[in-house]
């Protein structure tokens, strides 16, 4: 699992049609966090593991902040429902994952993947 989850943001708009969950992790590990290809293949078959269709290959790049704390990854994936997104602050040991998607989806099973 790459985050421990501390809080968890579930919005739907007033018809109930899109879905937006948002997870934020504290304490994760700082190697895995630094790890492009992991955030790539987390990309790669996350889509799958909670019922999403991905119709583009995860884009996934390494950040050179100016202050050594803002270093990271940062990817996305575009899939027919939305996208999903990562950033990773690994001197933080902080993460944050966003998936957003027109299609309802399993929440606990999007935790659990």
């Amino acid at each position: 699992m790459l985050y421990s989850v501390v809080c968890q943001e579930i919005l739907r708009d007033f018809e109930g049609d899109w879905m937006h969950l948002v997870l934020d992790g504290y304490g994760a590990d700082q190697n895995l966090l630094e790890d492009a290809d992991a955030i790539y293949r987390f990309l790669d078959e996350y889509p799958d593991a909670i019922g999403m269709t991905k119709i583009t290959p995860p884009h996934v790049y390494v950040y050179a902040g100016q202050k050594p704390e803002d270093v990271g990854v940062s990817g996305f994936v575009l899939i027919a429902e939305s996208h999903i997104s990562v950033h990773t602050f690994p001197k933080r040991q902080y993460v944050n994952i966003d998936v957003f998607s027109c299609k309802d989806f399993d929440t606990e099973r999007a935790l659990k993947e």
